[in-house]
């Protein structure tokens, strides 16, 4: 629970106003958030907005409202659903996704097939229409985050802040040799305890994760050629999707789609699958390294930063990287290579460029967590 005047609360408005949405005079955005939310927090987003002289648009969710809309909607009503929020989100500028989930398993019950339905009618056409803009995603802390992280929740309030505030300009600076590098490599290898896999990025964008789209943040991600992920991969940290925990996902790949999925829950995994077409075929492929994000935390806006580890998303892939597929869903699954967790390599056109979670390579060092520490 924030103070009111929590001076941290300010800084954080302030960056997201400035920084990733760089809100402009005359510019309309809307804030999505839940009730769960410390409404303080909404309020200084709103005052930095306006200071700004932008305009504020507000949509206040509830997930219990919204598993009970789920559980009786129908095809129809979601569809209305989709085109009213299409429409409103054509006449923004931006879009700021705030979310503070007390129970991140309040959609768990909900039957696959209701899911299913919502995913491709109301979220693929929500997706779509809030990446045409300026968009940015955050969660602010609160005990529940707290108790998935395994940490009191006033210990979580100041690793949240002190995570989330770095200087961005100067890690985007450091990004800039890796982006160079990855923009000229065709062939990815990935080595490691139950991992062998491999793919081209070859003439795919490679885009900074420095605190625009996202706070935490620390990443860079590209997509790889859809037909060319070969191999199989098992994930060292858990992924939620719609309430349900996964762990020790195994995933065995031909020509880019999924040919072999089993993890703790390998039905439901299955369903995910079968979304869609694109469901099965990878949208994204990350390396991430913020130094102080070291451990998972079941929380996929932090789990996909953590220093050392990388990151491929089943589905929907990202218009700066574009590889052709799509999805109505952009599922995030995090492998870290630091020794503590098994350690691995990952190759560039055969050349090692970062083993056990460290960059080897001379001009890549800079992103070595003491480095990065330093700057």
């Amino acid at each position: 629970m924030f103070f009111l005047k929590d001076p941290r609360i300010q800084k954080i408005a302030e960056l997201i106003v400035n920084h990733s949405i760089k809100v402009q005079p005359n510019e309309h955005i809307l804030i999505q958030t839940n009730t769960e939310i410390e409404l303080s927090v909404v309020r200084e987003i709103i005052k930095e907005i306006h200071k700004a002289d932008g305009f504020a648009h507000i949509d206040l969710r509830d997930a219990t409202v919204t598993r009970q809309l789920v559980l009786g909607g129908t095809k129809e009503q979601f569809e209305i659903l989709a085109e009213i929020e299409v429409e409103r989100l054509a006449k923004m500028d931006g879009y700021i996704n705030l979310r503070s989930p007390i129970n991140t398993s309040e959609l768990s019950d909900i039957p696959s097939e209701k899911m299913e339905l919502y995913a491709k009618t109301y979220g693929k056409f929500q997706s779509e229409a809030i990446y045409k803009k300026k968009w940015m995603t955050t969660r602010f802390p609160n005990a529940s985050m707290a108790q998935e992280a395994r940490m009191s929740t006033e210990a979580f309030e100041d690793f949240y802040f002190d995570i989330c505030t770095v200087d961005y300009k100067k890690l985007s600076a450091a990004m800039e040799p890796l982006k160079e590098y990855m923009e000229k490599t065709k062939l990815v290898e990935i080595k490691g305890p139950q991992i062998d896999l491999s793919f081209s990025i070859e003439n795919m964008g490679v885009i900074k994760g420095d605190g625009i789209d996202n706070i935490p943040d620390g990443e860079l991600y590209t997509a790889p050629i859809r037909d060319s992920v070969n191999g199989t991969i098992t994930f060292n940290t858990p992924a939620t999707f719609n309430g349900f925990t996964f762990e020790n996902i195994s995933l065995t790949f031909a020509n880019g789609k999924v040919v072999k999925a089993t993890a703790n829950h390998s039905e439901k995994l299955s369903e995910i699958l079968n979304t869609d077409e694109g469901a099965s075929y990878v949208g994204e492929f990350a390396l991430a390294f913020n130094p102080k994000v070291t451990v998972p935390m079941n929380n996929t806006l932090f789990d996909e930063k953590i220093d050392g580890s990388f990151h491929i998303a089943l589905g929907n892939c990202f218009d700066e990287a574009d590889n052709g597929n799509k999805s109505a869903i952009h599922w995030d699954l995090i492998s870290i290579q630091r020794p503590d967790y098994g350690g691995g390599e990952i190759y560039f056109d055969g050349q090692l460029v970062r083993k056990d979670g460290r960059f080897v390579i001379p001009e890549l060092e800079v992103l070595n967590p003491e480095r990065v520490l330093a700057q």
